[in-house]
C-alpha cells in the first residue's frame, strides 16, 4: 500500500541526505585527503544527517511526548536521534568535518615518485 505522507517524508530524507552530500563532498577531500576508499563513511554521515532532521520533523509535529497504550510515553524519534547524533558526531571527527577534527587530521604529503610501484 502507498502512503503518500511517508513517500513525502522518504523523499525528504534523500533530498537531505543529498543536500549534505553535496555541502561536505569537498571538504574532507581538500582539507585531510580523503580518497574514493571514504565514501562510504561520508555516505554514512549524510544518511545519519538526514535521519536527524527526520527525527527532528517527527518531534516538531508529534511532540517529545505521545499518547500510547499505556498513557503518555516519551516519542520514539527521541531515541533514534540521540543514536543518530552520537553517530554523526563520530563521522565529524573521523571525516575531519569539525574545526578541532581538521586540526587532529594531518594530510597526508604528496608523493611525486614517478616510480612504478612493481619495480
Amino acid at each position: 500500500m502507498d502512503d503518500p505522507k511517508q513517500e513525502a517524508v522518504n523523499s525528504r530524507c534523500r533530498a537531505v541526505a543529498s543536500r549534505e552530500w553535496q555541502r561536505v563532498d569537498p571538504v574532507p577531500k581538500i582539507a585531510v585527503g580523503l580518497g574514493e576508499v571514504d565514501a562510504t563513511a561520508l555516505k554514512d554521515y549524510c544518511i545519519s544527517a538526514a535521519r536527524i532532521d527526520q527525527c527532528e520533523r517527527e518531534l516538531s509535529e508529534n511532540g517529545l511526548l505521545v499518547r500510547g497504550e499505556r498513557g503518555w510515553q516519551k516519542n520514539g524519534a527521541t531515541t533514534i536521534a540521540g543514536q543518530y547524533c552520537a553517530q554523526l558526531a563520530r563521522y565529524i571527527r573521523a571525516l575531519g568535518l569539525s574545526p578541532s577534527a581538521r586540526t587532529a587530521i594531518t594530510a597526508p604529503k604528496p608523493d611525486f615518485d614517478d616510480s612504478d610501484v612493481w619495480d
